[in-house]
C-alpha cells in the first residue's frame, strides 16, 4: 500500500465548496469548523470526515467538469493513492496524531452537481466510477492535522468495519420496512405521527402503546441526532423504543437485544417437506394478517390494526407477502421488504400447535431464494438474540454480524 500526503483541508459553515484552512482538529464529531447542513445524511461518528483523492478530481476535471479542492464537500483532499480503492476499515495515520478509518463511500448527492458541466453529481458515485468516490472515515484517534502531512496507510486487522457497512445497509433496509408498515397503519386510518428525515426514522401513536407503533430507528449510524427521536415521542406524550448501538442518553436501560444476520444469496431449491409457502397476489388480503395475529401475542388493539392495515401494504410495491400451508390450511407468515438490492426479513410467525416442525426455517428459505429472484445481492433478519429464530437462522448460514439494543424511553422521566 502506498503512503501518501494531506493536500488540504476543507471546512465550511455547510454546503459547498469547503474553503481551505492549514490546519484544523479532527474529534470524534468530525473536523472542528466545519458544519453539515443536511445532518440526517451526513455527519455522525461513522462518517465524521470526507475524504477524496487529487487524483480522482483531476481525472474529472480532464473531462471538462469544473471540480477542484473541496467543491464536492471532501474535508481533506490527499494524494498518493486512490483513497476510494481501499478496503473499509484501512487506517490512515495522518501527522503525528490523528487515525483515521475508512467507514464506507460518500454517496453523491444534488448539493455538489455545480461541479460538473452537465450537472450529473453521480460521477462520483462509486457503483460506476470505483476510483473516484469520496470515502467517509471515522476517528480512531483526534488530534490535529497540516496540509502537507505525511498520511500512512495501514490495512484492516479485522472484519469489524466490513460488518458494519453490512450491519448499516440492515438497518436502513429494515427502516424502510418499517415505514412502509407505519404508513399503511396511517392510511387505514390509524393516527401515527411520522418522523422520516433522510436516514432517521421515528413513530409515536398514543392510542396504539407498544414499540410496534412507538419506535425510532437509525440511530446506529447517528447517533449525535438521537434528540430528534425524543422530542418526536415527548411531543405525541408517548413512551417509545429506540433502536441503537451504545446507550443512547447516561443510564439508558437495555429493553431487548437484537442479533443482526446476513447472507449472501445462494441459488439452491428452498427447504419444502411437508410444508408449501406460497407468495401472495396483492388482492389475496386476510390471511397474511390473520396468520400474523394468530400466531403472536398482541393486544386486541393492535390485532386489529394488523388486520386492517394489510389492504394497504399489500400496495406497496417492494413489499411480499407469504404464507406457509399444511395440508392446504396456513400455519405460519411472512414478508419481505426489498431495498437498494438489499432484502429484509420481517414479520416471520407460526402456530404454536405448529413450531418446531422446520415451517420457521422453510418461511426464511423460501424468502430468501424470492429476494434472490428479485435481484438482492444481501439478504438480512434480525432475531431476539440467543431465541429460537436466531437459531433458525444460524442453522440456515446466516452470519451474525451485529447487535442492536433496544432502549426504552420514557417521556416523564
Amino acid at each position: 500500500m502506498s503512503d501518501g500526503r494531506l493536500l488540504r483541508i476543507n471546512v465550511s459553515a455547510g454546503g459547498v465548496p469547503k474553503l481551505p484552512v492549514d490546519g484544523a482538529r479532527v474529534t470524534h464529531r468530525g473536523v472542528e469548523g466545519d458544519r453539515q447542513r443536511a445532518e440526517t445524511v451526513h455527519g455522525g461518528p461513522h462518517r465524521a470526515v470526507s475524504i477524496l483523492g487529487i487524483e480522482a478530481i483531476r481525472r474529472v476535471a480532464a473531462e471538462g467538469h469544473p471540480i477542484r479542492p473541496g467543491s464536492t464537500g471532501e474535508n481533506l483532499t490527499v494524494s498518493g493513492f486512490d483513497v476510494s480503492s481501499l478496503a473499509v476499515g484501512t487506517r490512515l495515520a495522518i501527522g503525528g496524531e490523528v487515525v483515521l478509518e475508512i467507514s464506507q463511500p460518500t454517496n453523491p448527492c444534488r448539493t455538489i452537481r455545480h461541479s460538473f458541466s452537465d450537472l450529473r453529481f453521480g460521477r462520483l458515485s462509486i457503483k460506476t466510477h470505483p476510483t473516484d468516490s469520496r470515502m467517509y472515515a471515522r476517528v480512531v484517534r483526534e488530534g490535529t492535522v497540516r496540509a502537507g502531512d505525511r498520511i500512512r496507510l495501514q490495512p484492516p486487522t479485522t472484519d469489524d468495519a466490513e460488518r458494519f457497512t453490512i450491519a448499516i445497509r440492515l438497518d436502513a433496509a429494515e427502516r424502510e420496512s418499517a415505514v412502509a408498515f407505519w404508513e399503511a397503519a396511517r392510511a387505514a386510518g390509524y393516527p401515527i405521527q411520522i418522523l422520516h428525515d433522510g436516514e432517521i426514522a421515528v413513530s409515536a401513536s398514543p392510542q396504539l402503546p407498544g414499540p410496534v407503533f412507538n419506535s425510532a430507528l437509525g440511530f446506529a449510524l447517528l447517533p449525535n441526532l438521537v434528540r430528534h427521536a425524543l422530542d418526536h415521542f415527548r411531543a405525541s406524550a408517548v413512551t417509545g423504543w429506540l433502536l441503537a448501538d451504545d446507550p443512547p442518553w447516561p443510564n439508558a436501560v437495555v429493553d431487548s437485544t437484537l442479533a443482526r444476520y446476513a447472507i449472501e444469496p445462494i441459488d439452491e431449491a428452498p427447504m419444502s417437506g411437508e410444508v408449501r409457502i406460497r407468495e401472495l397476489q396483492r388482492d389475496e388480503l386476510g390471511r397474511w394478517a390473520e396468520m400474523i395475529v394468530s400466531a403472536s401475542a398482541m393486544p386486541d388493539t393492535i390485532a386489529t390494526v394488523w388486520r386492517d392495515l394489510e389492504h394497504h401494504l399489500a400496495r406497496v410495491a417492494h413489499h411480499h407477502r407469504f404464507v406457509a400451508e399444511v395440508d392446504g390450511r396456513p400455519v405460519g407468515a411472512g414478508s419481505l421488504h426489498l431495498h437498494r438490492g438489499m432484502a429484509w426479513l420481517r414479520a416471520g410467525s407460526v402456530l404454536e400447535s405448529y413450531r418446531g416442525r422446520g415451517i420457521q426455517r422453510a418461511l426464511i428459505s423460501h424468502r430468501a431464494e424470492r429476494a434472490r429472484q428479485l435481484g438482492a445481492d444481501l439478504i438480512g433478519a434480525s432475531a431476539i438474540e440467543g431465541g429460537a429464530s436466531a437459531a433458525n437462522l444460524e442453522t440456515l448460514g446466516f452470519r451474525h454480524v451485529a447487535t442492536r439494543r433496544s432502549y426504552r424511553a420514557d417521556p416523564s422521566a
